[in-house]
């Protein structure tokens, strides 16, 4: 039996995402798999914690696009497993810049979720949060879904606020 690869975006079937409506289950599911780590990351108050959240909102997103977009070659020989944002570079050139910032905050997610409390400042992982949701609306944009409410956008109502971003 050959093994499996992924296929790029101009390799696809589709120029970019699929219709909404013909999109995975399971691009739904780790759409909202993202947002409720992201929710949980604006909900620690541990800064390690809000980190990694963050970090596994934004990878979660990510999975969400490959499994909208990615597809299995079923004539390639078998590949070393890449990370999912190196795959993400590869199906969506428009995201590579995204792929790379996170992949770099890999690292600092493995330290957190160790425990280290010298892994992350709290501005890093406040910062990394608004990050992994704008890029879940980037995300969802790409997908062709209506994107959801900035976090920036619910905290600033929140709290009194009129800010927009």
């Amino acid at each position: 039996m050959a093994a499996r690869r992924t296929t790029t975006r101009r390799e696809s079937p589709w120029a970019e995402a699929p219709p909404p409506h013909l999109l995975p289950a399971t691009t739904h599911s780790y759409l909202l798999r993202s947002a409720d780590s992201i929710a949980e990351a604006l909900a620690a108050t541990d800064v390690p914690e809000r980190y990694a959240a963050a970090h596994v909102g934004a990878l979660r997103a990510a999975a969400a696009l490959l499994a909208a977009r990615a597809r299995p070659d079923a004539g390639a020989r078998r590949r070393p497993q890449r990370s999912a944002w190196v795959l993400l570079a590869e199906v969506a050139p428009e995201l590579a810049e995204w792929a790379q910032f996170f992949a770099g905050g890999a690292a600092k997610r493995a330290a957190a979720e160790a425990g280290s409390r010298r892994a992350v400042t709290e501005r890093e992982a406040d910062d990394l949060v608004r990050d992994a949701d704008r890029f879940l609306a980037v995300v969802e944009q790409s997908l062709g879904l209506v994107p959801h409410r900035p976090v920036a956008l619910r905290l600033a109502q929140a709290h009194g606020g009129d800010r927009t971003a």
